[in-house]
């Protein structure tokens, strides 16, 4: 969740006011220092990942619904993301939170192999761990906005997103193989050093990006309170026709994806369609290319389809090859084939729908509101997803796997129909006269009506 920032926020000028032009990312040593950061440490988390609930089930023999808390108190920050993004949106310096925030996940992630090492590692810690990094995280996601969009100029936002995308997908396809093979030869505790290191790395390098942010306002007696501020950025979204529809959607293919939830596939994949675990493991590492590829061909895709149409397309490739899986059957080769297909065409469409959905969204929120923004619509998104876990496991109980996978790519399909009577479908590109008068246009129609 981004919007246009500074003076580049008109998208035909840069910070300094002089013409934007769009130029190779890689050429900026300001963005390429921050997309290292990311992407280390988003190879980082795929280790925590494994490690932390391997720490609880081999250190302290945990249930798996002691372990299934540990995944959910890593969400829960989110639901205060509304809260945290009004606050934000008062600080001058985005920077300095961010890096704030890698340097508190960085000590939190080492308090475990510290104690781990003086035989104190409890759940109650592991716990705390999940809901202080959580935290953090959402203090760094709700203060990203207004930094991408100063770092990045409007004509290479799909660019941009594609890049950092493509260091993230490419962390799931090899992350986890890394992650495994460090917590085999280094111990699920030690392996989480790995992953503190990374943070440290990204502070330091943000740090090394030069500071061009505006110097701190005076602080106005008279401004509004915090909970009035998150609820401005709640009602702005709500009455923003691109980012309703786009909350609309991107809140229902949450729940419905989370329906399915990758445990849920697992499961499925392992009682059901009876595939081995290395089977499994190998057709879902052949699956996460689908993201790999997609983040690489969001741009050029976006380009000939339009920005509105990528989305759109995006918003019914993400949930619906969860039914490819729920269908499958005949030979192993012909089950994993499935599996491993339902992944690949999945992951595409995410790329697809996130990279262009980011970049249309850094184009249409206003100076002043981005992390107010990005946390009332975090809260929401991000909030909805335990729910949709908590009804897969519901609906799994009483109607069975396939049944409840077949729900969540029908229903995760239709969250398209947020999209179609929106302003988003006839949004071919990001320049400020197509946006404004494809929004313009939907505005105008509605105004009768609203009177």
């Amino acid at each position: 969740m981004s919007g246009a920032d500074g003076a580049s926020g008109d998208g035909v000028s840069g910070a300094d006011g002089a013409p934007a032009i769009s130029l190779s990312l890689w050429r900026d040593r300001r963005f390429t220092r921050f997309w290292a950061g990311n992407s280390v440490s988003q190879f980082g988390d795929r280790i925590t990942e494994l490690a932390l609930p391997l720490i609880a089930v081999g250190a302290l023999n945990a249930s798996a619904n002691q372990v299934a808390w540990l995944t959910a108190l890593i969400w829960t920050p989110n639901l205060l993301a509304i809260l945290l993004g009004a606050w934000v949106d008062q600080q001058p310096r985005k920077r300095s939170l961010m890096i704030l925030a890698d340097l508190l996940r960085a000590g939190v992630l080492l308090s475990l192999p510290a104690a781990y090492a003086l035989g104190a590692v409890t759940l109650a810690h592991l716990y705390a761990v999940a809901v202080l990094a959580g935290a953090a995280g959402v203090l760094f996601n709700t203060s990203y906005p207004p930094f991408f969009v100063r770092l990045v100029p409007r004509a290479s936002y799909v660019d941009a997103n594609s890049k950092l995308s493509t260091s993230r997908s490419a962390s799931y396809v090899v992350g986890p193989a890394i992650g495994g093979a460090l917590v085999q030869a280094l111990t699920a505790p030690v392996a989480i050093v790995v992953d503190a290191l990374t943070f440290l790395a990204s502070a330091v390098l943000i740090g090394r990006i030069p500071d061009d942010e505006p110097p701190p306002a005076t602080r106005d007696k008279d401004a509004p309170s915090l909970a009035r501020r998150a609820g401005e950025g709640l009602r702005f979204v709500v009455r923003h026709p691109v980012l309703r529809a786009s909350l609309g959607c991107a809140a229902t293919v949450n729940f419905f994806t989370f329906v399915a939830g990758s445990g849920l596939l697992v499961l499925f994949a392992s009682r059901s369609l009876g595939l081995s675990a290395g089977t499994i493991g190998l057709a879902l590492g052949v699956g996460a290319t689908g993201a790999l590829l997609g983040a690489v061909c969001a741009p050029a895709i976006s380009r000939r389809l339009g920005v509105g149409r990528s989305i759109v397309a995006g918003a019914v490739l993400f949930p619906a090859p969860i039914a490819i899986a729920a269908a499958a059957d005949g030979p192993v080769w012909l089950r994993a084939g499935a599996l491993a297909a339902a992944e690949f065409l999945s992951g595409f469409g995410v790329m697809l729908f996130d990279i262009n959905l980011n970049s249309l969204q850094a184009s249409v929120i206003p100076d002043g509101m981005r992390s107010r923004v990005a946390g009332a619509y975090s809260t929401i998104n991000y909030g909805i997803r335990p729910l949709g876990a908590v009804a897969g496991g519901l609906l799994a109980t009483l109607v069975g796997l396939r049944p409840t996978l077949l729900v969540a790519a029908v229903g995760g399909a239709l969250s398209v129909l947020w999209l179609l009577p929106s302003p988003i479908p006839g949004i071919r590109s990001l320049a400020p006269d197509t946006a404004a008068s494809a929004v313009g246009e939907m505005e105008g129609e509605s105004r009768p009506m609203a009177g």
